[in-house]
């Protein structure tokens, strides 16, 4: 669907007062269109309505008039330059953003993640990259039940059906 005729489902849903599926729209704008300024300066608009300061920060980082409480909520939750730059769901070389403003915005948070994990990284490798930043050990008790809970359900699998094959030759 075209990006001006989803802005307008987004008009008409806001108008209806259908605010998470205009929310769920725009989000879907900004993956669509990491680079339009546009989409997020809406998309912080319906995060207000919700009464979400770091979620309107998040998505007015890259904006110039962007309102500083809203900026500290968006650092305060997203702590570390890795998780800030995973947040802000940009692609591509910052030479793509819209405004000075923004590409300075954005190297200055590659720049930091860089730093931080000793090596450089991008925009597009960032996202899909293993979690390898500091302190960043707190998966693997997580990953640990998760394993174990399929093997769980595997083992629960295999029994019922050996019990089933079991119970067919009797």
């Amino acid at each position: 669907m075209p990006l001006t005729e989803t802005l307008a489902r987004v008009d008409a849903d806001l108008a209806a007062g259908r605010i998470p599926l205009a929310r769920l729209r725009l989000r879907g704008l900004v993956s669509s269109f990491p680079d339009d300024l546009t989409v997020r300066r809406r998309l912080a608009e319906v995060y207000r309505l919700y009464g979400e300061p770091a979620e309107a920060g998040r998505w007015m980082y890259l904006e110039e008039d962007r309102d500083a409480d809203e900026t500290a909520a968006f650092e305060a939750r997203y702590r570390t330059p890795r998780q800030r730059m995973r947040a802000l769901a940009w692609r591509g070389p910052e030479p793509l953003a819209r405004s000075a403003f923004a590409a300075e915005q954005l190297a200055a948070v590659r720049t930091a993640c860089s730093e931080a994990l000793g090596r450089p990284v991008d925009w597009d490798t960032v996202l899909s990259a293993p979690d390898d930043e500091p302190d960043g050990g707190e998966g693997t008790f997580t990953g640990f039940l998760a394993g174990a809970g399929c093997l769980v359900v595997a083992l629960a699998m295999l029994g019922i059906w050996v019990n089933g094959l079991i119970a067919l030759f009797d």
